[in-house]
């Protein structure tokens, strides 16, 4: 059996085999490196051909974090030298295990490994190995003066982010313009960076339970700086609901935002006072949410009607809004004791604003959510009294309403009288005239109606059809069978026109001449005091002609795209679907300026115009009264190149080019 010191002379020799590649490695050192790498010409071509340094900055080098490790501590498999010129890559596991595996497992790690080139890996954020600096150092790009700068190389490029599909897009601008980013930009070294809210090593996309944005997890991200807050949330019954799992309940982020939060005094912030009920009312006005968990309804709605509420609305931002008397981060429900709402609270929470009241608030019930007017939970003398107040209103207004009608109606019958009994009277439009007239004042006010109300389907006016069943489809029904009965009824105005020698006659009549401009120019100056006249008196004026003109472009508008508008499916197969869309655009501006023509150009010169008041009866007895000049004197149409032969002598016939039987809307 072999002796001691034989074991002693075989382990030393054992020892020696065993550190043997280890000694050979360590007697590498950092100069025999550099001996080569300070080389600034020192390249290599890469797989797809490029040329690639290999120099090192041995100044640097010494001065990063890594200056007391050997390059072998690295570049392991180096073990003589010169070394192989294909080395296996350096991995930073090999020292930093821990920080490496939570790497792993983050959206960046998963990226890298499923081959997304562009995931931010260690070098990406830390910088050069050989140059890395600890992130104490003020020149590190993950020192937090650097973080924002260091995730906007990538974050902040928006094209490159875009095939991502990241839930939000320009973070850094935003970021920057938050009250957390200007804060950092003003030196600020508290100021949350996206590493605080993010993570680090540990970054995952907010849906990941373990993500530190994960709508359970944010109180406590954003608690690591404001901790007061935290912990006055955590008890409130919001704090609370999310404690117990209830993604409803808001977070941080749905009142302040995320990248864009803001400071509350700036009016663009969410929890401005300007902006806290719209905030509030994401949740308190959402039907959804309201039925789902119970909550008092229309409180949104309410307030906004309420004193405190149009106060806001009219830029009073000291009057009361939601987290005046519900508080901020400490709201509790009413039947709490420590609720500012709570009935015993309230004289302190309402005597904020209205100092004094003393304790009559918490002796008596009354609802602050509580909808104008009679309602159900209001005392019975403010029902009573809103009750009278409507019931007064309906008969003094609706008295003086049909007082006032009954009083125009019958001014306006002896009107009709006065011009039937006046010989000197003018015929303009004949009986054929005066029932295309109808027809179109039917379908226009038809059309244009429901047009409208299927554009503004929540208006007062449109409550015919929401009550009516089935009253959609009901009004398409009308809308549509008017508008085929308009097309009809002007291609046959149009053909009659063309196809007649009194149609042809009526728009030789109805066209521009330079008369019409002068007239034109000639009634402006009169009306500024620049001239002592107004224009002659002509059969159809520069006013009439115009309307004339822009019914008929009107008219082929609006019958153009309706077509396109019924037959969507066939214009989708022939054009791009722009057209079908500059078809809605032009069809509902179209209806609306047509509608405000007749309502501010059309009813001034038949109805509110001194001459013509209380109206021009030609729709009706297709007579008016005849011009008087200035001085009162009457005078028969003036003849000229706009002006056809009078039609006072005439009897009312369908004939004759003054029929007017083809023009339907002209001004009367």
């Amino acid at each position: 059996m072999p002796g001691p010191d034989k074991w002693r002379a075989a382990g030393g020799c054992l020892l020696i085999l065993c550190l043997w590649p280890v000694a050979r490695a360590r007697a590498i050192d950092n100069a025999d490196c550099f001996a080569c790498h300070s080389d600034k010409s020192l390249v290599k071509t890469n797989a797809a051909g490029q040329a690639v340094s290999l120099f090192v900055d041995e100044e640097k080098f010494n001065a990063s974090i890594h200056a007391k490790n050997l390059c072998t501590s690295c570049h392991s498999d180096i073990t003589d030298l010169p070394h192989a010129e294909t080395l296996k890559p350096v991995s930073c596991s090999q020292c930093h295990r821990i920080e490496a595996d939570i790497y792993l497992r983050s959206d960046h790690g998963q990226a890298i490994h499923k081959g997304v080139a562009e995931a931010a890996s260690c070098r990406d954020c830390h910088g050069n190995a050989h140059q890395l600096l600890d992130y104490r150092n003020p020149a590190s790009p993950v020192n937090r003066a650097h973080i924002p700068e260091t995730c906007g190389r990538c974050h902040g490029n928006l094209e490159a982010m875009e095939k991502f599909n990241l839930r939000q897009r320009a973070v850094v601008v935003s970021y920057e313009n938050s009250v957390h980013g200007l804060a950092h930009s003003n030196g600020v070294a508290n100021a949350a960076v996206c590493s605080d809210c993010h993570g680090t090593h540990d970054l995952h996309r907010s849906t990941n339970p373990e993500s530190k944005l994960y709508w359970q997890n944010i109180p406590a991200t954003c608690g690591k700086c404001h901790e007061n807050v935290r912990q006055t949330y955590s008890r409130s019954i919001h704090g609370t609901a999310v404690a117990q799992g209830l993604r409803d309940a808001p977070v941080c982020t749905d009142c302040h935002g995320e990248h864009t939060i803001q400071a509350v005094k700036l009016a663009s912030s969410r929890v401005s006072p300007a902006n806290i009920p719209e905030t509030c009312g994401q949740c308190h006005a959402a039907q959804r949410i309201v039925t789902q968990y119970r909550l008092p309804p229309n409180v949104f709605t309410t307030y906004i009607q309420s004193f405190h509420g149009l106060a806001l609305q009219g830029g009073n931002l000291t009057a009361a809004n939601c987290a005046s008397c519900h508080g901020v981060h400490d709201i509790l429900p009413a039947n709490d004791p420590l609720s500012t709402i709570n009935p015993k609270n309230l004289p302190e929470t309402c005597g904020k604003c209205h100092p004094g009241i003393g304790t009559r608030l918490s002796a008596e019930f009354f609802r602050i959510h509580a909808p104008p007017g009679a309602a159900e939970g209001k005392p019975w003398i403010v029902n009573f009294i809103s009750r009278l107040y409507i019931a007064l209103i309906v008969m003094t207004i609706g008295g003086m309403a049909a007082f006032n009608g009954l009083d125009y109606l019958r001014k306006t019958r002896d009107h009709l009288r006065a011009v039937r009994a006046d010989q000197n009277a003018e015929l303009r439009l004949t009986r054929l005239a005066r029932i295309q007239h109808f027809v179109l004042m039917a379908l226009f006010v038809t059309l244009a109606y429901t047009g409208f109300v299927h554009k503004f389907p929540d208006a007062m006016w449109s409550w015919p059809f929401r009550v009516l069943p089935n009253g959609g489809y009901v009004r398409g029904m009308i809308h549509r069978i008017c508008g085929w009965t308009f097309a009809v009824f002007f291609v046959v105005h149009l053909t009659t026109l063309a196809g007649t020698k009194r149609g042809r006659a009526s728009v030789r009549s109805l066209w521009f001449v330079w008369d019409d401009l002068k007239d034109a120019i000639a009634q402006l100056a009169f009306n500024l005091g620049l001239r002592q006249t107004p224009p002659p008196h002509r059969r159809w004026n520069y006013a009439e002609k115009a309307e004339y003109w822009a019914l008929v472009w009107g008219s082929v508008v609006m019958i153009v795209t309706g077509v396109m508008l019924v037959f969507t499916e066939t214009v989708l197969r022939l054009w791009p679907k722009v057209w079908n869309d500059v078809a809605q655009v032009i069809h509902y501006y179209e209806a609306l300026l047509a509608t405000l023509a007749i309502l501010v150009w059309h009813f001034y010169w038949v109805i509110f115009d001194p001459k013509e008041y209380p109206m021009n009866p030609s729709w009706l007895i297709g007579k008016k009264a005849p011009h008087q000049d200035s001085h009162g004197e009457v005078h028969p149409d003036k003849a000229g190149a706009s002006v056809e032969p009078t039609a006072t002598t005439k009897p009312e016939t369908d004939g004759g080019p003054d029929s007017q039987e083809n023009k339907p809307n002209a001004a009367t």
